[in-house]
């Protein structure tokens, strides 16, 4: 036993760190997540009572799951449904949370079947070990919209047998984009809005915090490396990308000065490292790129040659006109900003109802000297804009377009 005193800071970082794994090994064993999280819950209002005097245990999470199979077998003997199922499983040792049970829950929570709002959703509770208030305060929902949510997606679970186990290796190439596709959208849910919420901010950490998880769990997946990478690059640059206002800060504009340099090198390391797996994906040519701007002394100084290289090496693999959008500022400053035009021009049938569409216009059209034009196209980006800070943004653009 230690001398830890703190036991509820103690059960929060150990939920935290160890949510996915602890369920996970319940619901394997058990096959009903509902079961597995109240028996938990039960361990861990337990080891509130117990752990001040009888100390904290040398494995929080083997005890915290230990003491949840006893509960989920006492709430199995009182339910006249489980007791065929716990003369089964009582002769079974209480199981121990290990790699596979963290992967497993991970895997359920972004099963395909389930919809994008409950897969992020449930990844954030179940793997990221978020409550359900910090949850709902990250995404700006009420709270019981939020615990609607979290109910109506654990009962997609048991509704439609989604078991809580491992892929096959030759299973990933279709269940790992489910996965990463939802780390990415956590981290980008409170990356875009990070200057404007704490809450948000930690919703990015957290993203990030997945998807270093996926890689130390899956080493030998170029892509989940990858995605960490990229994350871990653009969270280098969180503090320069908002003024003392919360105003957004292009990365033109921003002080290099700001950027976290040691993480910028540790990212570079870990996409080279996946790179030379030899088995090229989107995220890969994605942390390229953000490479790419994160190692250049300057913007002016970036390699744009290679920028534009990469966004046709990713659109080859994600044949998507946003792709394509983002190649366009590439080209702007390889080649020329009428160039440039002529690419997003050739992408309005597609885009003109996306506010960065309109937002590239303008800067395109201001350099060439056609400013009532570009105001006209900033005015428009401005209507199209939800975010707040995105707004304020396009606001500040259009005012010095008027001038």
């Amino acid at each position: 036993m230690s001398d830890v005193v703190d036991v509820g800071e103690v059960v929060d970082r150990v939920w935290r760190a160890d949510a996915a794994g602890m369920l996970g090994a319940l619901s394997r064993r058990l096959g009903d997540f509902d079961l597995a999280e109240e028996a938990l819950s039960d361990a861990l209002a337990e080891a509130l009572k117990r752990w001040p005097q009888d100390g904290v245990p040398d494995s929080p999470s083997g005890w915290l799951v230990t003491t949840g199979w006893r509960k989920a077998l006492d709430r199995l003997r009182r339910d006249a449904v489980g007791r065929d199922k716990v003369a089964r499983l009582a002769v079974e040792p209480a199981p121990e949370p290990g790699v596979d049970d963290r992967l497993a829950m991970i895997f359920a929570c972004c099963h395909p079947d389930l919809a994008e709002p409950a897969r992020v959703a449930l990844t954030l509770y179940a793997a990221g070990g978020l409550t359900t208030a910090e949850i709902a305060a990250a995404f700006l929902v009420p709270l019981p919209t939020m615990a609607q949510r979290l109910s109506r997606a654990k009962r997609q679970l048991r509704e439609r047998g989604i078991r809580f186990e491992v892929p096959q290796p030759h299973e990933y190439a279709d269940r790992l984009p489910a996965v990463l596709a939802v780390v990415y959208l956590v981290f980008n849910e409170g990356y875009l809005s990070s200057g404007r919420s704490a809450q948000r901010r930690e919703l990015a950490r957290e993203g990030v915090e997945l998807a270093r998880q996926l890689a130390a769990l899956l080493p030998r997946e170029p892509e989940v490396a990858a995605l960490a990478a990229l994350l871990e690059l653009h969270q280098a640059r969180a503090a320069a990308r908002f003024d003392s206002w919360g105003r957004i800060v292009l990365l033109e504009d921003q002080d290099r000065r700001l950027w976290d340099e040691a993480a910028i090198e540790r990212a570079a390391l870990r996409l080279r490292s996946a790179v030379r797996q030899g088995r090229p994906g989107p995220y890969q040519v994605q942390a390229g790129i953000a490479a790419l701007h994160a190692l250049a002394v300057s913007y002016e100084a970036t390699n744009w040659a290679d920028v534009r290289s990469l966004y046709d090496r990713l659109h080859a693999l994600d044949p998507s006109p946003v792709v394509l959008l983002s190649r366009s500022v590439a080209t702007r400053f390889a080649v020329g900003p009428a160039e440039a035009l002529d690419e997003v021009e050739a992408l309005g049938d597609r885009l003109s109802g996306y506010h960065l569409w309109h937002a590239a216009r303008a800067d395109l059209l201001a350099a060439l000297g056609r400013r009532a034009e570009a105001l006209t196209a900033a005015e428009r980006a401005l209507e199209l804009a939800t975010n707040p800070a995105e707004r304020e943004l396009m606001s500040r653009r259009v005012g010095e377009l008027r001038l």
